[in-house]
């Protein structure tokens, strides 16, 4: 699925912590990704502080909200650091492999979507876990699912 580089590398930046480097980028994520335009318009107005505490809330509070592939039950192993490296890439040791704004780093600069595709479930179950919870960030997820083949229904 070629062509949805630079909104996956967009949703990569809106899912990292919202530091003032974020921040910074606020203008240039919203002209170069309209359909984060939603999330990027509600961070701009929204106070750093509570961005940064609403951040914690939703994604570091608990399990429940993930970004973090291997949390979520899915066949497809997660991604290890010899697939980056196998492709040219680096990972940084901050944050293992699995989390999903380095995936979406990955399928950013490889132009492939596989590692996305292979964990299409999870990112549906964050998705809707992500809108039940009212947040902001459940149309960063709506933008890269939509992106994306149907997820593998099980009869």
């Amino acid at each position: 699925m070629p062509g949805f580089e630079v909104l996956y590398q967009a949703a990569a930046l809106c899912l990292m912590y919202p530091d003032d480097d974020f921040r910074a980028r606020l203008p240039l994520l919203r002209e170069a990704a309209p359909q984060l335009r939603e999330f990027a318009d509600h961070a701009a107005v929204t106070p750093p502080r509570e961005l940064a505490a609403h951040y914690v809330e939703v994604f570091e509070a608990g399990q429940e909200h993930s970004l973090y592939l291997s949390a979520w039950r899915e066949a497809a192993p997660a991604p290890s650091e010899e697939l980056y490296r196998a492709h040219g890439l680096e990972t940084t040791g901050e944050e293992p492999p699995d989390f999903l704004p380095a995936v979406l780093e990955f399928a950013a600069r490889t132009g492939t979507t596989e590692l996305l595709v292979d964990h299409r479930d999870g990112l549906d179950q964050l998705r809707c876990g992500l809108t039940d919870f009212g947040t902001p960030y459940a149309t960063v997820l709506e933008a890269v699912c939509a992106t994306l083949p149907p997820a593998h229904t099980t009869p």
